[in-house]
């Protein structure tokens, strides 16, 4: 980050006259049990739960890169191209059909990595993305290697489910967001208005494994919003609306550009409170993630728990709001 739900049921039957007529309060019954509402709406097709192993294999990797580039993974450096090469490989192999989009800025190369689910309708695109750079201090393995984790296998699950859904699905890795959303400006400056149009929703995910983590939910477009809220309330945990990241992550380029947003944050450098500490556990009077921006920002700097409460709620909200 930079600073600051078919399957339905039918059933036909030949029957003489009388037996038809008194099986209908039987068949009524039986559709108004089956459509009953429950506390948290449910996917049409189900979402699969996201494998904490897979995304912690991710940031693994992501760690291991940085490592082996002098400690990060900044636009511009090493590591950087390293962590595009590493998912473009993954999303290739599964499948998806990806475009290395390349930007300058700084007076080097940056890019893009954009991967598309072959199907759905292309003129209503539900959009996922998630900053794939860091900052130069240190490998980013919260911000922003655990959004980019959490998406990367969710996309993978895509795969893996054979995903048909009703809207297309599109994912992105953007770059040099830490200097100011460049690479995610770039995109949006790219498209055509009309393309701009087709994105119906752009889901954002920056910092999902902070390690004092807190539950936000983007307050921007309020049937995103609500899909988020009914996960975490099928969970039993109270979400709050999120502010500390409020136009500083790479969803701001496309709420300018009218797109609908929404997302999910674990908290940054502003300090978690007493009453946030007793609803979600974790210290207070500490920073949500006290190694923001900083080398300790490794893989000993993720809450296990939050990362997969928050990938899983990626997965919900993309198999949802693809349905229909």
């Amino acid at each position: 980050m930079k600073l600051s739900a078919a399957k339905t049921s039918f059933a036909a039957a030949l029957a003489l006259a009388g037996l038809l007529v008194a099986a209908v309060p039987a068949a009524t019954a039986a559709t108004v049990e089956a459509t009953a509402p429950t506390s948290a709406p449910a996917p049409a097709l189900a979402a699969p739960d996201i494998p904490i192993a897979n995304v912690k294999a991710h940031l693994t990797q992501f760690q291991s890169i940085a490592t082996a580039n002098g400690g990060n993974r900044a636009h511009g450096r090493p590591g950087y191209k390293a962590s595009v090469d590493y998912v473009k490989a993954k999303l290739d192999a599964a499948g998806f059909t990806t475009t290395l989009q390349q930007f300058t800025a700084g007076g080097t190369t940056g890019y893009n990595v954009i991967a598309d689910w072959p199907g759905g309708d292309t003129n209503q695109v539900v959009m996922s993305g998630a900053h794939l750079d860091s900052v130069s201090a240190g490998p980013g393995i919260n911000d922003n290697g655990s959004g980019s984790a959490g998406i990367l296998e969710t996309a993978l699950a895509v795969s893996r489910a054979q995903l048909k859904p009703t809207k297309h699905l599109r994912f992105a890795w953007w770059g040099d967001e830490e200097a100011g959303m460049v690479g995610s400006q770039n995109y949006i400056n790219k498209l055509a208005t009309t393309d701009r149009r087709k994105i119906v929703d752009y889901l954002n995910f920056d910092m999902i494994g902070s390690p004092n983590p807190g539950y936000y939910v983007y307050n921007d477009d309020p049937t995103i919003e609500q899909t988020f809220k009914d996960y975490f309330t099928g969970l039993g945990i109270a979400t709050e609306p999120e502010n500390e990241g409020d136009g500083r992550s790479d969803h701001a380029p496309f709420k300018t550009a009218g797109v609908p947003v929404g997302g999910l944050f674990s908290g940054a450098d502003y300090i978690k409170t007493a009453a946030q500490a007793k609803k979600w556990g974790g210290t207070s009077g500490k920073a949500f993630d006290a190694c923001y921006h900083r080398s300790c920002d490794t893989l000993t700097n993720i809450n296990d728990t939050a990362l997969d409460r928050n990938s899983d709620a990626i997965a919900y909200a993309v198999w949802t709001l693809s349905a229909t």
